[in-house]
């Protein structure tokens, strides 16, 4: 199984995330994997991700506030070990973040491609 959305796929960092419990993303961590992450809440869910924390692509307070929200809206808890959501993000939470993305970047390919139609005369009805 690998990651597919475009903001994700090819993060070996985000990957083994996917892959590997010891590999979970979690407050305190920094890197280009958080920004990522940061940018996928920002966009599913309008995350208010305090400025210091996303210039320095750090796993702060308010990312994990956002990972919690994020995760309670949709259930996201391991009930083989778990009673309600934490605000690390683990194999279900980078699933699902990637899982939204991908959907969300296809219809906005979809949007943006149906627009260009239009205006390049391939779709529309040039005489309206």
């Amino acid at each position: 199984m690998s990651l597919r959305s475009r903001l994700f796929r090819g993060d070996s960092r985000l990957q083994a995330c996917l892959l590997s419990d010891p590999s979970h993303v979690k407050p305190g961590d920094a890197g280009d994997f958080v920004s990522k992450i940061q940018v996928a809440l920002g966009r599913l869910d309008d995350a208010r991700i305090d400025a210091l924390e996303r210039g320095a692509k750090r796993y702060g307070p308010t990312t994990a506030a956002a990972v919690l929200a994020y995760k309670r809206k949709r259930n996201i808890v391991n009930q083989s070990y778990q009673t309600q959501a934490d605000n690390i993000v683990g194999k279900m939470t980078i699933a699902s973040l990637d899982n939204e993305m991908a959907q969300q970047e296809q219809r906005t390919r979809i949007v943006v491609e149906s627009i260009s139609c239009r205006f390049d005369g391939g779709g529309g009805n040039a005489s309206a």
